[in-house]
């Protein structure tokens, strides 16, 4: 019993102790955690119906703005027009749907058509499957860096995904054209990629962690290449089951949108494409960015940031938001549409489809501000591209200014201004991250800076 006691009063003498112990030097203290209490409670009423309010009410619907317009003036000076909005669903295409809009767009007014659309579907198989071998190839490339390098990790942390930007739209229909959406249409698993995802990334990873072994014990290269062809065959495999098999030959009949027939044929998807679209994607383009991050009027390139191993990284040329939307204004102005890329999820009001700093005041509600610049939220992740979509008009005030800007979006016609997004200039100017416009608008001074050996920015880059 006595020993039993002892030992009770030395638990309950240590557990005090303990209590009472200080934090080391950075950690919280009880004094600390009553400071930091005190300083962070300056109206404890206001703080309370706060609480209160959302308790039961989510942050933006307490931060909205009630004095701010419920949806800017819907009239734009200029614009470019289309027919139909798409939705991407439950999946990462937006690249892939604003590429194939832009080019949908061109055909529609060339060809005087009603609500036409390429087949999404089609090109996205492609895509996955060079991505796929994109990423054995590139574990082939760098088999003699260790496991734990950091351009090994992150391809392993990266096999594969469904997100991409321009580049792989010029790469993809180059390589294998376009088909009609009716053509090949969309499957389950196209409009919700994640569990292909999962499965293919599983499978790419066994796969490189296979070829690192084989390339360990100095099997030759052309065996090499053999086992990577034996492995995407079961890639493609899977992209069959789960997407289909993409055509190689198909009849079609073209309507324009009074229904009257324009043509049919027999096609390949490289010959529809090119009697439709008939423009050289990887030369027709110019692909700008705006990251005051880092330089101006320097180009840039991000490593394996691709689609198809044999086909460039993406590159591009930083400019100041001015000299970006200088070159959207003439591409609109001459009712072409562009490629855009932004932080969409900032300030955007989904009831109106807005895009506008004013939407939420986040500083009255917290009593504190957020004067990060856009290259301070660039560095520190806090902001970077995280949609495409495409850019169709602008409305210009009587000095050639913009006031607003329109975008067609590809979440389905019900979301947002029936299917857009309306963004006030300011919203632009801090969150536009990319824009891809034709050669014809960016002016003979980008065109040349384009010419300078690129600057090769790391895959893990905040911005991508």
């Amino acid at each position: 019993m006595k020993t039993l006691a002892r030992n009770l009063l030395f638990l309950a003498l240590t557990v005090l102790t303990l209590g009472t112990v200080k934090a080391q030097n950075g950690g919280i203290d009880p004094a600390a955690l009553s400071r930091i209490s005190q300083l962070g409670t300056a109206n404890p009423q206001t703080d309370r119906a706060l609480r209160n309010a959302l308790a039961a009410t989510s942050i933006n619907q307490l931060a909205a703005t009630a004095d701010n317009p419920t949806a800017p003036n819907n009239y734009f000076s200029n614009e470019a027009p289309s027919r139909g909005i798409t939705d991407q669903k439950s999946s990462g295409r937006c690249w892939l749907f604003s590429g194939l809009n832009v080019l949908r767009a061109e055909m529609i007014r060339n060809y005087k058509l009603g609500d036409f659309r390429f087949s999404q579907a089609f090109l996205f198989f492609y895509d996955q499957l060079e991505k796929s071998n994109l990423f054995l190839q590139s574990i082939i490339d760098n088999a003699n860096r260790p496991a734990d390098d950091r351009l090994v990790d992150w391809l392993f942390e990266h096999p594969i995904g469904d997100g991409g930007t321009f580049c792989g739209v010029q790469a993809l229909v180059s390589k294998y054209g376009l088909v009609p959406a009716d053509v090949f249409p969309e499957s389950f698993a196209a409009n919700n990629t994640s569990k292909m995802s999962q499965i293919l990334s599983l499978k790419l990873r066994e796969f490189g962690l296979e070829l690192r072994r084989l390339a360990g014990q100095k099997t030759k290269a052309k065996d090499l290449q053999k086992r990577k062809e034996e492995q995407l065959a079961e890639i493609y495999h899977i992209l069959t089951i789960c997407l289909g098999t993409p055509p190689s030959k198909f009849d079609y009949t073209l309507r324009n949108a009074k229904g009257e027939v324009l043509s049919t044929d027999s096609y390949t998807p490289r010959s529809f494409y090119e009697k439709y679209i008939n423009k050289d994607l990887q030369n027709s383009y110019v692909l700008l960015m705006n990251d005051p991050s880092r330089p101006f009027y320097k180009v840039y390139s991000v490593q394996l940031d691709r689609h198809v191993y044999d086909s460039p990284d993406w590159t591009f040329l930083n400019l100041p938001i001015e000299d970006i939307k200088q070159v959207a204004i003439r591409s609109l102005s001459d009712s072409t549409r562009l490629y855009m890329s932004c932080d969409v999820g900032k300030f955007y009001d989904s009831k109106t489809g807005t895009c506008d700093l004013k939407n939420f005041d986040y500083e009255s509600l917290f009593s504190t501000n957020f004067p990060m610049t856009k290259a301070e939220r660039i560095q520190t992740h806090a902001s970077a591209s995280s949609h495409a979509m495409t850019f169709c008009s602008v409305d210009l005030d009587k000095d050639g200014k913009p006031l607003k800007w329109k975008v067609e979006n590809s979440w389905g016609p019900s979301s947002g201004a029936q299917g857009h997004l309306i963004m006030t200039d300011e919203w632009v100017n801090e969150y536009l991250f990319r824009l891809v416009a034709e050669k014809k608008y960016a002016g003979e001074e980008i065109l040349r800076l384009l010419n300078q050996k690129p600057i090769q920015l790391p895959a893990w880059d905040p911005l991508f």
